[in-house]
């Protein structure tokens, strides 16, 4: 073997383990410190702030639906509360759109939990106004009330949801 080949070898071999040990600190910086959770701003509605605009006598008459659509859903859940986990205590309005739950920083709510996958299950609003809960083909499964999710499953308020150590509840 050539001088020229011997060298390009071990100068190979010398980029190869720089680089194993650079991945390797950064997956144990990855463990100490966790992911990042990013704090989310809820935005207004386009309906509240078309409604300021429009005359008095239009507004009453939204008023009185608004009055009857609230007698009808009475009973409804209106917010979803973490109750155990990292998260515990943080709640989220339930406005009537999907909410995905898993480690990826784009969910809904970004769970820093190591039984999390990154898309993990996520929770959603049928036609009768009740809310569904999905397991999206996790690792380690989602379980309501004990029970591990196959199927999208309606959840009644102040039943348990458990993603890993993370406990979610539906309450009015």
């Amino acid at each position: 073997m050539s001088e020229l080949t011997l060298t390009v070898m071990r100068l190979g071999f010398l980029a190869v383990l720089w680089l194993f040990v650079i991945v390797a600190v950064q997956v144990i910086r990855s463990d100490l410190f966790g992911t990042r959770v990013t704090q989310r701003v809820a935005r207004r509605p386009a309906a509240a702030a078309a409604g300021r605009q429009q005359p008095p006598a239009q507004r009453g008459g939204q008023r009185a639906a608004g009055r009857k659509e609230n007698r009808q859903r009475r009973g409804v859940p209106t917010q979803l509360v973490i109750v155990q986990g990292s998260l515990a205590g943080t709640t989220v309005a339930l406005q009537g759109q999907t909410i995905t739950l898993g480690r990826a920083h784009d969910s809904t709510i970004v769970l820093d939990d190591d039984y999390a996958s990154s898309r993990h299950a996520r929770i959603y609003p049928d036609r009768d106004g009740q809310w569904i809960v999905e397991d999206l083909n996790s690792t380690n499964g989602t379980y309501l009330d004990k029970t591990r999710l196959t199927t999208p499953t309606p959840i009644q308020p102040g039943m348990p949801i458990r993603i890993g150590r993370t406990v979610i509840e539906l309450r009015k």
